[in-house]
């Protein structure tokens, strides 16, 4: 396998795709991804190696990506001519998981480096089209055709962007386009100004740059903007279902301290 050099937030990408390839060996899924598992594998061997190399602690953001998942499946049900932006997409299988119809042009975007990867990692399909490069250069949308419903989808990629660029972002995808719907999650206050502290993304280099503690108010960026809803992520049924009793425990106690159970909000929007 030809070396890769992942830098800052692009390392994100790997503790994300270890929680849904581990989550694909439980007994009963939430994503069941076997292309995570298998891209897991090649990106580290010893990934599920060690004390901890098993653990489902992440599964919260399996969670997340269900939720994105079951939005952008509702969303193409009723736009099968849609374009989909599924932006920082990391090694996310989600375009072989929904497995939209040849009517919709999926497009995946992150860093070259990224990039590079998904094309050793995960086969080629039809009508869908990689792009590398940075999010925050709008360049790339003169790349994708107008004129049709579109569905943005922005897993784990907002609170890594200032607010001035995420701005940009949403209200230059809704200029583009007719119509839409624009999924994203968001990071508290208090969450984003604590990041350079928080050890997990301290040991990926990496930090927020934005936060919100009402993340509807994104929608008062654009007049054809309007907040739909919220997905539920530390305090998923789902996730308390399907979570190992160690886990689901652990979780249990983080929704008791202040402000944590809604530290990341997987919101809805539509234009």
């Amino acid at each position: 396998m030809k070396d890769t050099e992942l830098v800052g937030v692009q390392k994100t990408l790997s503790p994300v795709l270890k929680a849904k390839a581990l989550d694909n060996r439980l007994p009963d899924p939430i994503l069941g991804d076997e292309y995570a598992e298998q891209a897991m594998r090649r990106l580290d061997p010893d990934y599920d190696n060690g004390r901890f190399g098993t653990s489902q602690i992440g599964l919260a953001a399996v969670v997340r990506a269900k939720a994105h998942d079951d939005w952008a499946r509702s969303f193409l049900a009723d736009h099968p001519d849609a374009v989909v932006l599924h932006l920082g997409c990391g090694l996310d299988a989600r375009v072989y998981r929904i497995d939209p119809p040849a009517t919709v042009d999926w497009y995946d975007l992150d860093y070259p480096s990224v990039i590079e990867l998904r094309q050793q990692f995960l086969p080629p399909r039809e009508h869908y089209t990689l792009i590398d490069s940075s999010v925050t250069d709008l360049t790339w949308l003169e790349r994708i055709p107008r004129g049709r419903p579109v569905l943005m989808i922005a897993e784990g990629l907002a609170p890594y962007l200032t607010e001035t660029d995420v701005r940009r972002l949403l209200t230059g995808v809704v200029d583009a386009f007719p119509t839409g719907q624009i999924q994203c999650d968001t990071v508290s206050v208090w969450a984003w100004r604590t990041s350079k502290w928080d050890p997990f993304l301290r040991k990926y280099d990496a930090q927020f740059h934005c936060g919100f503690n009402d993340p509807a108010v994104l929608a008062d960026w654009h007049p054809r903007l309007k907040y739909v809803d919220e997905a539920p992520m530390y305090d998923s049924p789902m996730l308390m279902a399907k979570a190992p009793a160690n886990v689901r425990r652990m979780y249990r106690l983080m929704n008791l301290l202040p402000g944590m159970k809604r530290s990341t909000r997987i919101v809805r929007f539509r234009f």
